[in-house]
C-alpha cells in the first residue's frame, strides 16, 4: 500500500482493505505508514491499529520516521515495523525484518534514497549487505525504496533485478505508469502512490499548497480530505521467489 496520509488515508485503508483481501487473497499486506499521523510520521497508536486491528503484516517508513517520539520504543520492540536501513545504526528501529505466514517467509526491507534526501549510507551497498544477511532466511523479499528521484529508483530496480521478488518506490505520493517485471524476475514500480486525499496536493490541502507556491512564504500545511483513494500494487510470484506479475490498484474510497 502506498504512503498512507493522515486520517483520510487511514480511513480509506480501513474501508477498502477487507474488500481487497477478499478479492485478491494476498499472502501478505505491507503498508507504508510514513505519513499516517497527521500527514507526517507515524505514532504508536496508529502503528498498533494497523498491525492489530487491520492485521497488516508489516509497516515500512521513510524520511519522517522520527517525527513522533512516542513511537521510538515501538520501533525497537515491534519486529513488524521497519525504517530506512541506511539510517544511522544507533537510531531506533531496524531496516529489515522477516514475517511468516503458512510456512512462507517474506523479507521486508526499507531503504532511503540519497538524491534530495538524507541518509547515513548509500542505499546500494546497504541493499547488498542486507540481502547477504537474508540469504536462506526468506523465501521472498520486498524492498520499499523511499526515494525522491526516479533515476535513483530505476537504478535500484536494475541493481536488485533477479535478487529480490519486488522493488517498489514510495515517497512522491504520485503513482507512476512503469509497473513491470524486470528480466531477472523482480517486480518494479517507481512509485506506488499514496493512500489519501487526491483532491489536495500530494496529500496537503490544495489552497495551502497554492499559497506557498504563489507567495513563497511559510504556510502551515494540513492534511487534505477531499476525494480519498487507495494506491497499491499486487505482486504475484512463484515458489522460486521470482515475480510473475505486478498489477496497480487505484481504488476510490467510499463516501
Amino acid at each position: 500500500m502506498g504512503d498512507v496520509v493522515g486520517s483520510p488515508g487511514r480511513r480509506a485503508l480501513a474501508d477498502l482493505l477487507p474488500r481487497l483481501r477478499e478479492e485478491h487473497r494476498p499472502d501478505w499486506v505491507v503498508v507504508n505508514g510514513e505519513n499516517s499521523a497527521g500527514g507526517l510520521g507515524i505514532n504508536a497508536k496508529i502503528a498498533r491499529e494497523m498491525l492489530d486491528d487491520l492485521s497488516v503484516d508489516a509497516i515500512t517508513l521513510g524520511n519522517h520516521t522520527y517525527r513522533h517520539r512516542d513511537v521510538y520504543e515501538l520501533l525497537d520492540t515491534e519486529q513488524r515495523i521497519v525504517r530506512p536501513a541506511n539510517y544511522p545504526k544507533g537510531n531506533p528501529g531496524r531496516g529489515h525484518t522477516v514475517v511468516e505466514r503458512d510456512g512462507m517467509r517474506l523479507g521486508v526491507v526499507n531503504l532511503s534514497g540519497i538524491v534530495f534526501l538524507e541518509a547515513a549510507r548509500a542505499p546500494f551497498a546497504e541493499a547488498d549487505a542486507i540481502l547477504a544477511e537474508l540469504r536462506d532466511r526468506a523465501d521472498h523479499v520486498l524492498v520499499d525504496f523511499h526515494a525522491e528521484a526516479t533515476s535513483e529508483k530505476v537504478a535500484m530496480g536494475w541493481h536488485l533485478d533477479g535478487r529480490v521478488t519486488a522493488c517498489v518506490g514510495t515517497h512522491t505520493h504520485v503513482p507512476t505508469a512503469d509497473a513491470r517485471v524486470l528480466p531477472g524476475g523482480t517486480a518494479y514500480i517507481s512509485d506506488v502512490g499514496m493512500t489519501g486525499a487526491r483532491g489536495g496536493v500530494i496529500g496537503v490541502r490544495r489552497e495551502q499548497a497554492l499559497e506557498r507556491f504563489r507567495t513563497m512564504m511559510p504556510v502551515k500545511f494540513e492534511t487534505a480530505d477531499e476525494d480519498p483513494w487507495l494506491n497499491a500494487v499486487l505482486i504475484e510470484a512463484g515458489d522460486d521467489g521470482r515475480a510473475t506479475g505486478i498489477q496497480q490498484l487505484l481504488v476510490e474510497a467510499p463516501g
